[in-house]
């Protein structure tokens, strides 16, 4: 039933076109609450759906089925198109029914920071920033040895290509600034085809190096960029494996699996918020966008866990940690 729809008449807002399906749940998927992929819809039917769509307030069926797990997706025959609805089920059995409305619980949320405990770049920076291991992976607080970021070490060719590009424009101090690392992204992602974009505007770069600041200066060195540079290519797999079209953007309800794949757990709130936030008109994301919300997600995760020290999920802060949280980020 949609909702809503008569009280807006006089805005001029018309009933849409709707209708649902009816998906069996796998067997390997049973009892889980977790987001159905797009390739489920793809290679698996329907077992009922509505008759047909109509464009009136509400659609009805009855229909039989066999005991089982099944999954009720109510639709609009156009696409992006956005509204309330209701939606009633009567059953003659007993039965239990749940909104799937996040990809992974907070137990598969917990699971993964067990896994794989990121370290802390972004905040709580005056205690914890100086001591954090820099491995790009994963760290326990601990000193960092000095080292010597001019030292010739066995370096891919592709890092000799940085070394060169980054001392060209960091100079002696070899340090860049939001500017200088626009400057450098742009050379660098020169010299990808793969990737087709004019480079990244400088709020991204800003939030980058927000990202990997690990001293608290405003400006990466050279290891920094390095790991900044892993983290952004391995995100380019996963942009450039729905960008199946070569377009360098990707659909919000494919930004939806993209996050997934990098570990992010999000509900459908989030995903509402990031496609408002980054998407266009069209609700396309372009890679700058793209890369902007990956780099956000990261920061604020790894914000989040730095201040949950004993690890249940929950974190309380004053108005000064949430300012120095948000506005550096």
């Amino acid at each position: 039933m949609q909702k809503g729809r008569r009280m807006q008449r006089h805005q001029g807002a018309k009933f849409f076109t709707i209708g649902f399906s009816i998906y069996e749940v796998p067997k390997e998927m049973l009892g889980q609450n977790q987001h159905l992929q797009k390739d489920f819809f793809l290679y698996n039917a329907s077992k009922a759906k509505c008759k047909t769509y109509i464009n009136l307030r509400e659609v009805t069926e009855r229909i039989h089925l066999p005991p089982g797990e099944y999954v009720i997706v109510p639709t609009t025959f156009e696409a992006h198109q956005e509204g309330e609805f209701i939606l009633r089920v009567f059953s003659e059995k007993q039965n239990i029914t749940e909104e799937e409305d996040s990809v992974g619980s907070d137990k598969t949320q917990q699971d993964t920071k067990k896994k794989e405990k990121p370290i802390v770049f972004v905040s709580d920076r005056a205690k914890a920033n100086k001591e954090i291991e820099h491995d790009g992976i994963r760290g326990e607080k601990k000193k960092m040895p000095k080292i010597n970021l001019l030292q010739e070490e066995e370096e891919t060719e592709e890092e000799k290509q940085f070394r060169a590009i980054y001392q060209k424009i960091s100079g002696d101090d070899m340090q860049i600034c939001a500017n200088e690392l626009k400057t450098v992204m742009k050379n660098v992602l020169s010299k990808h085809n793969d990737i087709k974009t004019e480079g990244f505007s400088l709020e991204t770069c800003r939030s980058m190096i927000a990202l990997m600041d690990t001293d608290g200066t405003g400006k990466l060195n050279l290891q920094e960029f390095k790991h900044l540079w892993k983290k952004i290519k391995e995100w380019q797999l996963i942009f450039r494996k729905y960008d199946k079209d070569k377009s360098c953007s990707i659909s919000s309800f494919e930004m939806r699996n993209a996050v997934n794949d990098a570990g992010f757990h999000l509900n459908k709130q989030l995903y509402d918020i990031i496609a408002m936030r980054y998407a266009d008109e069209h609700l396309n994301i372009d890679f700058d966008s793209y890369i902007c919300c990956f780099v956000r997600l990261e920061g604020m995760f790894r914000a989040f866990d730095a201040f949950d020290k004993d690890g249940d999920g929950v974190i309380k802060l004053n108005v000064l940690e949430w300012l120095q949280l948000t506005m550096y980020s």
